[in-house]
Formats: C-alpha cells, sequence, structure tokens
C-alpha cells in the first residue's frame, strides 16, 4: 500500500533522458519501499506503465511548472524528487528552497558544481585548473578564430547544453571547420561554441560514475567501458583521414545512450574519484572520458545522475536508492566502495502498442 512505501517523485521519465533510467533503478530496488509517482509532458509517455501514479507537468520553462510541481508534492506527500532531464537540474537548483521547505528529499548539486560543469567551456578550464590536463579546447565565436586552429582532428559542439552529443560534429581540416561554422551559423547565433581536440579511440571511451552522498561524503565509483557499434549508441563516425594514425581508421562520436562492460575499471574511476573530490561534488557526477596511455582524458562532465543509471543498478550499483537509504531512511550501513558485481550489459529497442482505448489524455490524468 502507499502508506507502507517512501512516496517518490521521478520527472521526465520519457523521451530519451534520463528520467525512465532513475525510474528503473527505483524498481529494482529491493523490498519494494518506494510507491513511484511518475511525470511527464506525454500523456501517452511508455514509461507510465512502470508507476504507481502518473501526473503530467508541463515544461520546466513554464512559468507554472514549480507551482504545479508543488502541488504534485503535497497532493502525493512526496518525500523525495528525482529530476529527469538537464532543465529541471537547473530549475531544482536555483528553486532548493522552496522544494526543500516542504521537507523534501532532493539530490541535486551544489549550484557551483552544476554552473561549471554544464558549461564545457568552464568544465575544461577548471579541470585545467586543478592540474587533470583536459583536451585541447578553444572557445570560438567568428570564423577568423577557427582559422588559428591547426591540431585536426577537433570536436565542434554547444558550450551549454548538447545532452546525448547533439550538435557535436568532428572536423579533420580547415575547409571542414569553417564549413561547420557555416552549417552552425557560429558568426550569428547567441551561443558559443567549442572546439575541442579529438583525442583517443572509441574503444577506450568510458562513462565514469562517482557518487557523493548529500552531505559530499564519498560513497563509491563505477564505470561503463562503453561498446561503440551501432546507431543506437553512435552519435556520427567518419573514416580518420588525417595523419593522427594513434586515432584509429574511424573517428568516433558517441551518443547519450551507452552500453557495454560495467565494473570498477580503477584505472579510470580512480582519478575520476579525485576529479569529483576536487570539483566538491555534493550527489552524483557522470564524467565522459577516453583512456590513452594510461592517463584519462576528460572530455565531459554531467553533474547529475546518469542514462546508465539503470544498467548500474542492475549489478548492484543503485545510485538513487543508496542516496534514499542514506538520506531519508537513514540508513547508515552503507560503507563506502561497497560490493558490486561486474558485467556486460547491452540495450536494444522495443515496441510498445498503446490501444486507443488506452490511450490518455490531459484530462484523464
Amino acid at each position: 500500500m502507499k502508506d507502507e512505501k517512501i512516496p517518490v517523485l521521478v520527472t521526465a521519465i520519457g523521451g530519451g533522458s534520463y528520467g525512465g533510467q532513475i525510474l528503473k533503478a527505483i524498481r529494482l530496488a529491493k523490498g519494494e519501499r518506494y510507491y513511484i509517482v511518475g511525470a511527464d509532458t506525454n500523456p501517452n509517455c511508455p514509461q507510465f506503465d512502470l508507476v504507481d501514479k502518473r501526473v503530467l507537468l508541463p515544461f520546466a520553462s513554464d512559468p507554472s511548472y514549480l507551482d504545479k510541481l508543488l502541488a504534485v508534492c503535497t497532493q502525493h506527500h512526496i518525500r523525495a524528487i528525482f529530476h529527469g532531464c538537464d532543465p529541471e537540474l537547473k530549475l531544482f537548483a536555483l528553486k532548493r528552497e522552496a522544494i526543500e521547505h516542504q521537507s523534501i528529499f532532493l539530490p541535486v548539486n551544489p549550484w557551483s558544481v552544476i554552473q561549471t560543469c554544464m558549461n564545457k567551456e568552464e568544465t575544461s578550464r577548471r579541470l585545467r585548473e586543478l592540474g587533470f590536463d583536459p583536451p585541447r579546447f578553444i572557445r570560438v565565436t567568428s570564423k577568423e578564430e577557427l582559422k588559428k586552429i591547426d591540431w585536426f582532428p577537433v570536436v565542434v559542439k554547444p558550450s551549454i547544453g548538447s545532452g546525448g552529443s547533439a550538435n557535436a560534429f568532428i572536423a579533420q581540416n580547415t575547409r571542414e571547420l569553417l564549413g561547420l561554422a557555416d552549417y552552425l551559423g557560429i558568426e550569428t547565433v547567441a551561443e558559443h561554441f567549442l572546439v575541442q581536440e579529438y583525442v583517443g579511440v572509441p574503444d577506450d571511451e568510458y562513462t565514469v560514475g562517482v557518487l557523493h552522498d548529500m552531505d559530499g561524503n564519498y560513497v563509491n565509483a563505477i564505470a561503463v567501458k562503453r561498446l561503440l557499434s551501432g546507431q543506437l549508441n553512435i552519435r556520427m563516425t567518419v573514416p580518420n583521414r588525417t595523419e593522427r594514425h594513434d586515432l584509429g581508421p574511424k573517428l568516433v562520436i558517441s551518443s547519450g545512450i551507452s552500453h557495454g562492460y560495467v565494473g570498477r575499471f580503477p584505472e579510470v574511476t580512480t582519478p575520476c574519484k579525485a576529479i569529483a573530490k576536487a570539483l566538491g561534488v555534493k550527489g552524483p557526477v557522470n564524467i565522459q572520458c577516453r583512456l590513452i596511455a594510461g592517463k584519462v582524458k576528460v572530455f565531459e562532465i554531467n553533474p547529475r545522475f546518469s542514462g546508465t543509471t539503470s544498467i548500474r543498478a542492475m549489478v548492484g550499483y543503485n545510485e538513487p536508492d543508496i542516496l534514499l537509504r542514506r538520506h531519508v531512511l537513514h540508513d547508515r550501513s552503507i560503507q563506502p566502495d561497497f560490493e558490486y558485481n561486474e558485467a556486460l550489459i547491452l540495450r536494444n529497442l522495443i515496441e510498445i502498442p498503446v490501444k486507443k482505448d488506452e490511450q490518455y489524455t490531459m484530462s484523464d490524468l
């Protein structure tokens, strides 16, 4: 029954973001201790089948969003909220006081960490200041700046946003780089673009999770050695036409959908633990990197739960459950670097038919 379980709200559970992964991880928690309220903007969200109560919320940009969110929390006696997309992450961080005033647990990093990590230029600059040697980078706003770059191949992407590698492209020479400038409208759009050195080979790419509790205490770390082999997990791939034979025959940008070998991988988790500590993380953080000659090169950091949250939970590394147990249930039995399994976990697409008489409308929910 609802009264016997902890009411938890997970937002943005549909689409391709990480809310659905958090939802699946909470469902994998032992003991069925949570009553899950799932929210999305889509009335026919397939993930509604995995929750105990369906609710609709507007987009985070809607002026009424916070009031409607808090109304849902009051109605369902919510004890914890997990955001499922980046716009909600920013909003929750800025409105933390209003949310926590209702005695709601909010596993969101400090605003300073979010500000740094959600800006790729600031992330790279901060890593360099801390001595972690990120790939070479430069922020550009004009084609004249691009003409000075002679360290190809490079990745061009927006400095802010572009989750799941959206709008990220590879350029192997000046001609391609200038063509991308025209295509992306670098000189006409307001956002800044980052040109980042392309490093390493696809076989040595990792997504690394480092978890601290909300008091800043280290809990554990895990990595997925990514298998980049299909359209589901590759954003783009092009033949390597440069003289950089050390980069392999193909240059690859991964998508936001990761799968592969899940385990401790100390060669990457150990340096990533140091990075998370230096950044002052409180909560989850996800670090994208490649391992080159035994050295980690970080090209992106997401200050939140990962798109691999559910497959981590499948091997016994359940980040949402750990934080709920520690901060809501006050369970102090969770030890740093607790044991978990290792496995090869693969993903694929599934089809979910929605019968006409089972479709929802906004007025039904």
